[in-house]
């Protein structure tokens, strides 16, 4: 059976390609909810003109739909609450030398 943490440990793999870290640490997914194999997962961008918004978006979706007993994905891509560096978690910071 799937669950949000193996689906956030499946979304570890996604990769911002511009900063070179996950987007789970980065701050960028907001909600996971998993529903009879059926998964919802609420995410953001670090700026509202990303430009590989799709490309990231894409990646989350393929990461979590190959996990056994998932049957569909829908990712929503939100812009409020905002992102803001609050949201990284301390591993992040760490890599981005902000710490």
């Amino acid at each position: 059976m799937v669950s949000e943490k193996l689906i956030l440990t499946a979304l570890k793999h996604v990769l911002d390609p511009e900063i070179g870290v996950n987007i789970v640490d980065l701050g960028l997914v907001y909600e996971v909810k998993v529903e009879n194999g059926d998964v919802y997962i609420r995410m953001t961008m670090t700026t509202p003109g990303c430009p590989l918004h799709e490309s990231i978006s894409k990646g989350a979706e393929e990461a979590v739909r190959q996990l056994p007993g998932v049957e569909n994905v829908q990712v929503d891509l939100v812009w409020e609450p905002a992102w803001t560096p609050e949201r990284m978690s301390d591993w992040a910071r760490k890599q981005l030398g902000w710490k």
